[in-house]
């Protein structure tokens, strides 16, 4: 069974598809009252449901009945388990295969919305502008509000070259719409390129089944390019909203030599799992830089906390967006469509979780100034935000909004005010170590 970490997304990988389940056996209460509870709950709904069927105001679908009552169900156990339909499940099959019609843009529902989380790199979405924190009203004119965001998300996928228009509102902005074709999505997850004739800077926007591979590709360019090793990497994880666990744990390995990556534990205390790199990381010794932001969530999370906490990385930028739980696609037969379920929380190498906190970076720089007025104004996006959200079991509660402690000077011209500083880091040797932890 293969785990992931991310929302529901139009045109990016969803995650791992779990296999050989064919059958959820039901639990066991543990008590006659509790199991007796349960059904008279089950009489209750059926009940409800006959008479809605008999006397509502027109005849209703009771098929889309009984799916919106198991996607209320799982929604209110947290923001990330729904429901997919037996169509659904196809379509999240399909862009698991890494090629499909859509947007490029990962979101999540927040207060009857759809919220853009991040738009996927060199998409129709990141080309029409559009951001994260953007909130999504209609679709072709028709009203998304109050939809389930599966629903949400089959209106926006569709045939490649075709047109859709999609209505936005964004924070500090009057309502606009904007105009996108849709495009065959083949996700590119990692970018790289040499700066300052010497450092290496890796782009991964997301973890999908090919990310390892394409980190791999990138490191023989390097160094082939550089004829040697770099004298520093910058590992950009901005905006990156997540994917597949397995990706995240061996994206890890390349830059660590032993030792823990990530552990999960799930609802039992038999259900835990501890993953360790492997001996020979690439470019030992190499100092690293990595950019994270609000954007930044779930699989990006587990590689940033990995590499802040064995010490093999400076973590610059704003703090993560917070999503420390593993979900699991559990399929329920051929004609039934399958369940996104949150089946554990996971937990960096010095055994904390991230759940609604987020990852805390060493160096805090914001991408733009910002004043004291404009972030009384800025709506808080984080997974502690979202509508029935896990709290964080240790008690830590995320950092209330604040004014950065470093912002671009108010005559900054350049481009990557982050990415500036995190060539400054380098060269400047503010890191948190040169030398790779060994196994313990």
């Amino acid at each position: 069974m293969r785990a992931m970490l991310t929302g529901a997304a139009i045109g990016v990988v969803m995650g791992g598809v779990a296999v050989g389940v064919s059958a959820v056996a039901w639990p066991d209460p543990g008590t006659s009252n509790s199991r007796a509870e349960t059904y008279r709950q089950l009489d209750l709904f059926a009940e409800v449901l006959a008479r809605a069927r008999a006397d509502y105001v027109t005849e209703i679908d009771e098929a889309e009945a009984m799916e919106a009552a198991i996607n209320g169900m799982l929604g209110s156990l947290d923001p990330h388990s729904s429901y997919l339909s037996a169509e659904d499940f196809s379509a999240m099959q399909v862009q698991a295969s890494g090629e499909y019609g859509g947007l490029g843009i990962e979101v999540q529902m927040e207060d009857g919305f759809v919220k853009v989380i991040t738009p996927m790199d060199d998409s129709p979405a990141s080309r029409a502008g559009l951001e994260s924190g953007d909130l999504l009203t209609a679709i072709n004119g028709k009203p998304i509000v109050g939809l389930n965001i599966d629903d949400a998300v089959e209106d926006m996928r569709g045939p490649p070259g075709t047109e859709i228009i999609v209505s936005v509102m964004r924070e500090g902005e009057d309502p606009f719409d904007v105009t996108m074709e849709r495009e065959v999505i083949r996700p590119k997850s990692v970018d790289w390129k040499t700066i300052e004739e010497d450092v290496a800077y890796i782009r991964i926007s997301t973890f999908n089944e090919r990310t390892t591979d394409l980190l791999e590709d990138a490191f023989e360019g390097i160094a082939d390019e550089l004829g040697n090793r770099p004298a520093g990497i910058i590992l950009d994880l901005r905006n990156n909203g997540g994917g597949l666990l397995d990706q995240a744990i061996s994206v890890s390995d390349k830059f660590l030599s032993g030792g823990e990556v990530v552990s999960t534990i799930g609802r039992r205390p038999s259900d835990i799992a501890r993953y360790n790199a492997r001996s020979g990381e690439v470019f030992q010794n190499v100092p690293i830089v990595v950019l994270i932001n609000n954007g930044t969530a779930s699989a990006s999370e587990i590689v940033a906390g990995a590499l802040q906490d064995r010490g093999r990385a400076t973590v610059l930028g704003m703090t993560s967006f917070g999503k420390g739980s593993v979900q699991t696609v559990i399929p329920l037969g051929s004609d039934r469509g399958a369940i996104r379920l949150t089946t554990s929380r996971y937990y960096t190498p010095s055994g904390r979780s991230i759940q609604a906190t987020g990852i805390v970076p060493d160096t805090e720089v914001a991408q733009a100034r910002v004043s004291e007025e404009e972030m009384a104004r800025i709506r808080r996006f984080s997974e502690a935000d979202l509508p029935n959200a896990l709290t964080n079991e240790d008690g830590v509660e995320r950092e209330i909004p604040h004014l950065p402690k470093e912002q671009p000077p108010e005559d900054y011209e350049g481009e990557d005010y982050q990415l500036d500083r995190a060539l400054e880091v380098l060269r400047g040797g503010q890191m948190s170590a040169t030398e790779t932890p060994q196994a313990g």
